[in-house]
């Protein structure tokens, strides 16, 4: 009876290679770009929405405003943009295949890189400064002294040095140097047109300021993003990116106590 049983024979599924892993070019960095700012802005109005609520009563738009600006409003919300940049990042890199480090190059380099880089953004933040100086022009910007104000009148100094030192410069590392840079500088922009670009983009962040400071702004992203290029490190332009908010955070300190 055995013999006249018939044998199936199941065949083994194909092998499925598996997909392999791929960088975001220009309009899917620029797409996810626009998911990751969306991220951040809704992570910080919530903690604006949060404390206007907060006020009850009758809304008074001038409160309202006094509230948004005010010192610990804003150092909560830059803070809270971490987080959500973070989490909107990690989104956008998954379908890539690709470890979040390794994709926003989240490795140091160099004690050498480190001090080149350190020495090039102390000439070039002080030229700004003399040119400044040479124009009339107050060094730092009206808006980083009254916000330090604020924050001092609120007790949250120390708030927001955490925020503008730490939390700022990794978030907006990460979105400008880490991601927008990494998918851009392998479409056909290349690694000069990612550079200005996403320097351009970051830039852009920074709508507190006016045109003078947006220039310095735009050359000190410059900076950073040729630091990512050559040594490959984004922790290295993140540090250098809050070595000089802190010096900035310093010296208006210093030159509101003169004044």
């Amino acid at each position: 009876m055995d013999s006249l049983t018939p044998t199936s024979t199941v065949a083994a599924p194909p092998d499925i290679p598996d997909q392999p892993p791929r960088i975001w070019k220009f309009w899917g960095t620029t797409l996810w770009g626009l998911f990751i700012f969306a991220g951040m802005f809704l992570g910080q109005l919530t903690v604006i929405i949060y404390f206007v609520l907060r006020q009850g009563g009758s809304f008074d738009i001038a409160e309202a405003i006094r509230v948004v600006g005010s010192g610990l409003t804003i150092s909560l919300s830059v803070i809270l943009g971490l987080p959500a940049v973070l989490l909107a990042t990690w989104i956008a890199i998954r379908p890539t295949r690709i470890s979040f480090t390794d994709y926003l190059a989240l490795r140091w380099t160099s004690w050498r890189n480190f001090f080149t880089g350190l020495a090039a953004l102390v000439i070039l933040v002080g030229g700004w400064d003399l040119l400044s100086r040479a124009l009339g022009r107050e060094v730092t910007s009206g808006f980083m002294g009254e916000v330090l104000k604020s924050a001092q009148a609120d007790g949250a100094l120390w708030l927001l040095v955490i925020a503008f030192t730490v939390a700022a410069p990794m978030w907006e590392e990460i979105f400008a140097r880490g991601f927008l840079y990494r998918g851009w500088s392998e479409s056909r922009l290349g690694v000069a047109g990612a550079i200005f670009l996403s320097s351009l983009a970051w830039t852009a962040l920074h709508l507190q300021y006016d045109w003078f400071f947006f220039g310095e702004v735009f050359t000190i992203g410059v900076l950073l993003g040729y630091l990512r290029y050559r040594t490959g490190s984004t922790w290295l332009t993140i540090v250098l990116h809050g070595i000089n908010n802190l010096a900035a955070t310093i010296q208006t300190f210093w030159l509101a106590g003169q004044g």
